[in-house]
């Protein structure tokens, strides 16, 4: 059981702690510039792009350092940056000094430190985590997310409620210092990183043709890059959908999300279950599946009660995505040789990711030229469009658990 693992443990906390606070920010800054700065729909958009943006600036090289570097001391001097950063904008909202140009660029910033702890919280996980407990792990880090995801646009719409947007911002702030400390109490020895290293340019041109040639990594990664347009093309306008078009209250925004995000706890706890039944690869696909039927659902809310028709479809589409993303996860893990595990991640995310900021502009544009509506059923579509990229998986009962020379290239 990973939970019985002490380091493990504390590596859960942090993250989880650290993912509750990520997670009232993500509902708490665009409520800050739409409804105390009147901020844009373009604006709200670009917010989402700046925080997405560093993955396509710096993704690659990250992976090459984090690599060469140990990974725990990364993971807390970005903890460190994003706890004095975030900690800044409530002090500037109170001193009447806020701006949209601000939170975007506490937004970049933010977007920087979380590159690296990204890369390099999931390579360090085999270090805390056996082998035969790397779904479970990832499951229980999936389900604190989906935790998070869950309280986080609930705690932030009642702090919105009771003393402003921007105090959900502070509350992050704190949680990044909870985070480092759960990470500095860890008593993991990392392995050492070669005394000799290849170039920076010649290590991240391994993890990237190590991704591009292995079918199922290639294949994964296309299919993330693609499905990442639709879903950020709607998470950047649901509260401006909730907010302008349903005219939901800042509170019940929170209380909405909240509920809507719920379906990732299940999601992810039934990862393990169902792979067990039906094998990884076809439980990836049914998730995935699942997640663009459901998304397309919640596109035809109303006011009122029909809010809850946004309920149904998001927490539908939260669940397909936790189960999918946990055995992706623990796929990936078990699958590359540790010392390109870092880079591997990164070459996957910055492709992953790297959709992001356009995808945010473009949800931003899409909502002043078509409407709000209208461009969240044209992510819908996007998502469904995306789904036949995975055709490489099909005849795959489970995702293979060592890459095997000959047999997963082409």
């Amino acid at each position: 059981m990973p939970l019985a693992n002490r380091e493990f443990r504390l590596l859960w906390t942090g993250q989880t702690t650290s993912m509750v606070g990520s997670a009232i920010t993500t509902t708490a800054l665009p409520l800050a510039a739409v409804v105390t700065l009147g901020a844009t729909t373009f604006e709200t958009g670009l917010l989402t792009a700046a925080a997405w943006l560093p993955w396509m600036l710096i993704g690659l090289p990250a992976g090459a350092w984090i690599d060469r570097l140990p990974k725990r001391p990364v993971m807390l001097a970005c903890d460190v940056v994003a706890f004095v950063v975030f900690g800044t904008v409530p002090l500037l909202a109170a001193l009447g000094a806020l701006t949209v140009p601000y939170l975007i660029a506490a937004a970049l910033v933010g977007g920087f430190t979380k590159v690296f702890f990204s890369v390099a919280y999931r390579a360090f996980l085999p270090a805390v985590a056996s082998r035969e407990d790397l779904i479970g792990a990832n499951a229980k880090l999936q389900a604190g997310s989906a935790a998070a995801d869950t309280s986080g646009p609930g705690l932030a719409g009642l702090l919105a409620q009771i003393s402003g947007p921007v105090s959900g911002i502070l509350v992050d702030a704190a949680t990044f210092a909870v985070s480092a400390l759960c990470l500095r109490a860890i008593r993991v020895r990392e392995t050492a990183a070669p005394a000799a290293r290849p170039s920076l340019r010649a290590q991240i041109g391994e993890g990237l043709r190590f991704v591009a040639r292995d079918r199922y990594l290639r294949t994964l990664m296309l299919f993330g890059a693609a499905s990442n347009v639709a879903l950020t093309v709607y998470a950047s306008l649901e509260i401006v959908f909730l907010s302008r078009t349903l005219g939901t209250a800042p509170g019940l925004v929170g209380l909405v999300l909240a509920l809507a995000a719920a379906g990732g706890l299940a999601g992810a706890a039934a990862a393990g279950r169902l792979s067990t039944r039906f094998g990884t690869a076809r439980t990836f696909l049914l998730g995935q599946g699942f997640a663009a039927a459901m998304m397309l659902v919640g596109t035809f809310s109303l006011p009122g009660w029909g809010l809850v028709l946004f309920v149904l479809g998001q927490s539908g589409l939260a669940a397909g995505l936790a189960a999918s993303q946990v055995l992706a996860t623990a796929f990936r893990q078990s699958y590359c040789p540790p010392e390109l595990l870092g880079r591997v991640a990164s070459s996957a995310m910055v492709v992953n990711y790297g959709t992001i900021p356009l995808a945010a502009l473009l949800g931003g544009a899409l909502g002043e030229a078509i409407g709000v509506r209208e461009a969240l059923w044209a992510a819908a579509g996007l998502l469904i469009a995306a789904l036949p990229v995975l055709a490489p998986l099909r005849r795959l009962r489970d995702l293979p658990a060592r890459q095997s020379t000959g047999s997963s290239t082409g």
